[in-house]
């Protein structure tokens, strides 16, 4: 059974109230109903409150500006299907197509891409554009930008797609993303300045649908039942008087065995790392015994664009016997950076450059904090694989984070003082897994109001025990506390710690603010960036 969450009861509420600021993808069941933003069933042109609509003059005024360059056409199908993991392994699960990533969406800055999303799901969907400044109403999030769409339906997401860069595509509705629901989506640089051979596009992931019967829903389920907290109540992991188990029960249930995870400690996110113990983390699609392999030849420059597509996973990411050259990070270009590895929260992305050498190399995935890793190989020559438990050196080497990279000049935010600061608290614990901004859980009517033209200073202050990757929609940021910080729309915030964004409102409409933390944001941590007129 379906797990309803707070967002999808109060998506539902929304729709039923009429706003005013949902364009509707209800279906027949032909999958003959399109939506766009010249579709049939357009929603009014205003918002209570004097917010920006999705579908105002304001938002329709921006995409002008992005211009309009070739049509890009795709239809996508997103079904049910089985999926082959590898190793003989074969769940029962969602995606687009039938396989894992979904087929690479690729286009150039400037070019309008059309992809007609058709639902033959048994409930209804959606797709987030993660990273892009796309129009507002085709960012995908049901009960603030759009309907939902349907079974049976579809639904023509159309915008420009303005920067270059590494982004990637999910569904915005339940659990659906930690299925196999997700695809890179590559925007070229016209004018590329980057020299490289050959491109890698490494899609990493940590897998529970469809293994002994578990499914997201059911993970979100255990984990909104909280904790037994026999000493007392504290929020968070590895506290004492806990009565939790520290591994998943051996004895699955109608819903799959208990996936609550404890004691996956880090030394760089702290005493929680995660939530959720998934049987199985991938590269590309496949496990560790029965990886995926990239082919290049001695000496090839190797430019390879790294997504963290997973749950609840921060993954930390080394290829044996080389050195990675940073070169982006959520698309967008940085100083040049020389590490060993690299960490990516969920959201995140990585440009990396290589010079590879001669013979079979491991990129492996760590699961940081869970004693587990993925495992995709890099073949230059003949030669035995390494062994699926390889741990190259460099995953104890040179660590890089985001906060050591500075934007490059020619998308450095120019110094500004804010013109509005936005402090939001990150509130909650697993006692009660009540995961929230400022004690709220989300209520889409609840807003944080700019202006079009400000210089907005975004201030995350966590209360919690646990990391957060937070993800704001429609826009960079630059990391404040770092002169020159890089460009990102995903920025990791350790436990009891603060992180502070800068941006320019130059966007209109209404964009999510969350966790990407799959079930902290269902949970409740997601809140409203609203444009005032």
């Amino acid at each position: 059974m379906r797990s309803h969450t707070r967002r999808t009861v109060l998506g539902a509420s929304i729709a039923v109230a009429g706003t005013g600021v949902l364009s509707a993808c209800s279906g027949s069941g032909s999958g003959s109903d399109h939506g766009s933003h010249g579709g049939e069933a357009k929603p009014p042109q205003s918002t209570p409150g004097g917010y920006i609509a999705p579908d105002s003059e304001e938002v329709a005024a921006a995409e002008a500006k992005r211009g309009g360059g070739p049509v890009r056409k795709v239809k996508l199908t997103a079904a049910r299907t089985t999926l082959d993991l590898g190793g003989g392994r074969t769940v029962a699960s969602w995606a687009y197509g039938d396989q894992l990533p979904g087929k690479e969406v690729r286009v150039t800055a400037g070019d309008t891409l059309a992809l007609t999303l058709v639902n033959h799901l048994p409930e209804p969907t959606s797709a987030h554009w993660h990273g892009l400044a796309l129009r507002n109403d085709m960012d995908g999030v049901p009960g603030l930008t759009q309907r939902d769409i349907k079974p049976g339906a579809d639904f023509t997401y159309r915008f420009t797609a303005p920067h270059p860069g590494t982004y990637w595509f999910h569904p915005h509705t339940g659990t659906q993303q930690d299925r196999g629901l997700y695809a890179p989506l590559i925007v070229e640089d016209p004018k590329e300045p980057l020299k490289y051979d050959k491109e890698w596009v490494v899609v990493l992931d940590d897998w529970v649908d469809g293994v002994d019967g578990s499914t997201p829903d059911a993970v979100l389920d255990e984990l909104s039942g909280g904790m037994d907290m026999g000493g007392g109540g504290h929020e968070g992991h590895g506290m004492s008087g806990m009565s939790v188990r520290t591994e998943k029960s051996p004895s699955p249930g109608p819903a799959g065995p208990s996936r609550m995870m404890m004691g996956a400690r880090s030394d760089l996110l702290g005493g929680d790392a995660g939530d959720v113990a998934y049987p199985h983390y991938l590269v590309n699609g496949r496990v560790p015994d029965d990886p995926s392999s990239f082919r290049a030849k001695p000496g090839d420059r190797v430019r390879i664009r790294l997504i963290n597509a997973g749950g609840d996973t921060a993954f930390r990411v080394a290829l044996g016997g080389h050195r990675m050259t940073v070169t982006h990070t959520d698309g967008f270009p940085v100083e040049h950076a020389t590490t060993d590895a690299l960490l990516l929260g969920m959201g995140e992305r990585y440009d990396v450059v290589v010079t590879v050498g001669d013979g079979v190399f491991p990129l492996v995935a760590a699961a940081e904090g869970k004693k587990a890793s993925a495992l995709a190989l890099l073949r230059t020559s003949s030669g035995a694989a390494p062994k699926a438990d390889v741990r190259p050196k460099e995953l104890s080497g040179k660590l890089l984070t985001a906060e050591r990279l500075k934007a490059a000049d020619s998308v450095a935010i120019a110094g500004k003082k804010p013109d509005r600061t936005i402090k939001l608290q990150l509130t909650g614990g697993m006692a009660k897994y009540d995961w929230a901004f400022d004690k709220r859980a989300y209520d889409p009517s609840v807003r944080h109001a700019v202006r079009g033209g400000e210089r907005v200073r975004l201030v995350f202050q966590n209360s919690t025990m646990m990391w957060h990757p937070l993800h704001l929609h429609g826009h960079t940021f630059a990391l404040a506390n770092v002169a020159g910080g890089p460009r990102k729309d995903t920025a990791v915030v350790l436990p009891n710690g603060t992180l502070t964004v800068d941006f320019d409102a130059d966007n209109p409409g209404l964009w999510m603010i969350h966790c990407h933390n799959v079930y902290h944001a269902e949970a409740g941590m997601m809140t409203v960036l609203g444009y005032r007129r």
